[in-house]
């Protein structure tokens, strides 16, 4: 029997079962992303009261998932086995399958997986669409791959979420853009240089601001070294990138408040590469950029997309709506306001 049939059949039979299943999932994820953590700060993070926390840390501690030390929590190694495990049953428990099939099917991708949770309402959320991309990306890469990857919060959690592998000596990770003037640990150069450890690849990094003035950018851009990084850049097999609202890239490429209206004023819903598009996938307003061009995607072997957070899907549409990529990562707050805002409830999906 398939796991989506048992899981619509517990959630028939036993909907109490299911809900104790999400719940100790939830804790032994959230101990494995902070650990070790203490009780107090884990029942701060869930909104949880402390007692019956407690009830459900005891059961999983006697389970042998997890172990308490004077530190705090940590989960074992057999926790990490069930967490690893339960995450496609949990992704069919919240009915996200039949949402990544209509995704797909609307939008052209190759692939959608969506993660349990809403990134906007819960932070550890983007350490999971890492985590996803990181595994994506091991799927796709070959020796002699040149991997573009953009910067931004949760792109910072792909590197982290790769766990150290080797044989991609001949691997090149190289930043996608330039940086945007914000923490050091967010831009893409960073990013580059993380991922290429974990991967034992090489890297190149753009030591050059994204948001600089034509005549500026153009002059630098013709630095021989700078000229030579672009090259690679532009040569890239496989991209890794976020998609942004509007305003909020806006905001981060420190554009003046009038500029900021005037590109919102056009419609602008979304950005990538310093393009920036309406609803309808158009581009209305483009700001100077360095490294890749979003014309540079359509010579990409493989373009993984990574964006979370229902406050996201009016940008996720905008963008899927001008490009299709390979594989789309998101999650279910995102997926299912996305869905919504297509105007589609699966209704392709019971039809086939």
């Amino acid at each position: 029997m398939e796991q989506e049939q048992v899981a619509e059949l517990l959630k028939k039979i036993a909907p109490e079962i299911v809900r104790q299943v999400e719940n100790r999932y939830t804790i032994l994820q959230n101990i494995y992303f902070n650990q070790p953590i203490g009780r107090r700060a884990l029942a701060g993070i869930l909104s949880w009261p402390e007692r019956p926390l407690r009830s459900e840390i005891k059961k999983l501690e006697e389970q042998g998932l997890l172990e308490i030390e004077q530190k705090g929590m940590k989960v074992t190694s057999e926790g990490e086995v069930v967490i690893n495990r339960l995450e496609d049953f949990i992704f069919c428990l919240r009915g996200l399958n039949p949402i990544a099939r209509s995704l797909e099917k609307k939008f052209g991708c190759t692939r959608v997986i969506i993660v349990p949770g809403d990134s906007d309402r819960d932070e550890l959320i983007k350490k999971q669409l890492g985590r996803e991309a990181a595994r994506n990306l091991l799927s796709f890469l070959k020796n002699g791959d040149i991997v573009a990857v953009t910067g931004g919060t949760t792109m910072a959690q792909v590197p982290k979420g790769m766990p150290p592998v080797s044989g991609f000596s001949d691997v090149v990770v190289v930043p996608g853009r330039g940086g945007l003037g914000e923490r050091v640990e967010l831009q893409s150069n960073s990013i580059a240089a993380e991922l290429a450890q974990k991967l034992g690849a090489q890297y190149r990094l753009l030591y050059v601001p994204d948001n600089l003035g034509s005549e500026a950018m153009e002059s630098v851009v013709n630095e021989p070294g700078i000229k030579e990084v672009i090259a690679t850049i532009r040569q890239a097999s496989i991209l890794l990138h976020g998609i942004g609202g509007a305003e909020e890239m806006a905001r981060r490429r420190g554009l003046a408040k009038h500029e900021i209206e005037e590109i919102l004023n056009k419609g602008a819903v979304a950005e990538a590469f310093g393009f920036y598009f309406n609803r309808d996938g158009r581009i209305v307003h483009t700001t100077t950029s360095v490294g890749l061009s979003i014309r540079d995607l359509k010579n990409m072997r493989t373009v993984i997309a990574i964006a979370g957070g229902a406050s996201k899907a009016p940008a996720i549409q905008a963008f899927l709506r001008y490009h299709r990529p390979t594989v789309l990562i998101t999650d279910e707050g995102a997926a299912k306001r996305l869905l919504d805002i297509e105007g589609g409830k699966m209704n392709e999906q019971k039809d086939t």
